[in-house]
């Protein structure tokens, strides 16, 4: 079973015309949903799927799915699902969710070419607004496919223009009425780009991903006493800020220490606000949004509550008053043995060398765990750059993980 490795630059490249942006360095691209570009890519993504014989289905929110069931089959059996994303953050990359989606495509080619029959059907498919750049929600039509999110609460979502996600769909053609349902999926598998270093340093030419990271958020604020910043000697001071400086410190030392044991962990304070924000005004308030991540649940509970000790530490030796809001939790997807199983087997089948690693990004995978077995695979990154035009994998790379990421849809679906 060989990948045309041209035929699938050829539909990268394609792709990648779709809302192309000029970048000094690199290839970059905007590609929003609902936009004339997305109508272009997923014209083009359609037309193709059906050179390939697949029957195409487009859901309500834009999801789109191709099966391709041979004669030989069993056309009642659960399918093997397979594919990734169309979309991109405004001036993103070529490969991040392209790959997946026309890898999946070409694997199918390959199981043709190669006279691969399949006991069971196997489907294609793009999820629409992964990036979540149009309507601020990632993964927006994986979740309402797994069940996660209601089709008609996604539907009317509004993005910065007051437009809603039906109104951007039914003005490129896109608002269907079939079904995409991964609970009557037999497994599913996405490729795609690591996003980082690890697997160049390694020398890996693809990543089983055991698991994608959880995510929970917080909300802190920190209260002290807005006073003149001249009039007030420093020692009747109540500083929320110099106050939220320490906790800032804080949590990346427990985040440091917590990583020695556990290297997937880390911790983020990546937005606050200063009130009353005045250049001689002493802070009054602050208030940051925190971001802790790991694959392991009880980690990201100890996190947390090394916030919670820093806040009274803060609380008894600098006077201030402060909250800890814990107001979203998505905890971490293991993927299916059986998947992690079958990915290994089809990197040693195909001699590509591969490795163990987690997922530090959230993928649409992560939204179809619950409902089906689930398995995702990386390709390598190089400079592990992402999101920019700067993002690139080799084709030779692109190549290898696609025969991987076919192999392993091949013996799910036997």
């Amino acid at each position: 079973m060989d990948i045309d490795r041209e035929r699938l630059r050829e539909d990268i490249e394609a792709n990648a015309a779709f809302g192309a942006v000029d970048a000094e360095d690199g290839r970059g691209r905007t590609l929003l949903t609902g936009s004339d570009a997305d109508r272009r890519a997923r014209e083009r993504f359609v037309d193709r799927l059906g050179d390939a014989g697949l029957d195409v289905r487009v859901d309500a929110v834009g999801n789109i799915a191709g099966r391709w069931a041979p004669p030989e089959c069993d056309p009642g059996a659960a399918p093997v699902a397979f594919g990734s994303h169309l979309d991109s953050v405004p001036r993103g990359g070529i490969f991040d969710g392209p790959l997946g989606t026309y890898a999946a495509l070409e694997g199918v080619r390959a199981m043709q070419d190669a006279g691969v029959t399949p006991d069971r059907p196997v489907e294609v498919v793009s999820f629409t607004e992964e990036e979540g750049a149009r309507f601020g929600i990632g993964t927006l039509g994986s979740s309402v496919a797994g069940g996660h999110r209601d089709a008609a609460d996604a539907l009317g979502l509004v993005d910065d223009e007051d437009v809603t996600l039906r109104e951007r769909l039914d003005a490129i053609g896109f608002c269907g009425d079939d079904a995409i349902t991964p609970g009557a999926w037999d497994a599913w598998v996405e490729l795609h780009i690591e996003q980082g270093t690890r697997l160049t340093e390694a020398g890996a030419g693809v990543g089983v991903v055991e698991a994608i990271t959880g995510i929970t958020n917080c909300e802190v604020e920190i209260a002290g006493e807005a006073d003149h910043a001249g009039s007030t000697p420093m020692y009747e001071r109540t500083d929320a800020l110099t106050a939220g400086a320490e906790f800032v410190l804080d949590v990346e030392r427990a985040a440091e220490e917590v990583a020695t044991d556990r290297e997937s962990a880390v911790a983020t304070v990546g937005q606050g606000t200063i009130e009353p924000n005045a250049r001689n005004i002493v802070p009054g308030a602050v208030r940051y949004q925190l971001d802790l991540r790991d694959t392991d649940s009880e980690t990201m509970d100890r996190l947390v509550d090394r916030c919670r000790s820093s806040l009274a530490r803060l609380e008894r030796t600098n006077g201030v008053d402060t909250g800890l809001d814990r107001y979203r939790t998505n905890p971490p997807t293991p993927m299916a043995e059986r998947c992690l199983a079958a990915a290994d087997n089809a990197a040693a089948t195909r001699g590509t060398d591969a490795i163990r690693l987690h997922s530090a990004a959230v993928h649409d995978t992560a939204n179809l765990a619950a409902a089906t077995d689930v398995g995702l695979l990386f390709a390598p990154s190089v400079d592990g750059a992402s999101h920019s035009p700067r993002e690139w994998t080799d084709w030779d790379d692109c190549a290898a993980a696609a025969g991987v990421l076919a192999e392993t849809v091949r013996a799910l679906a036997e």
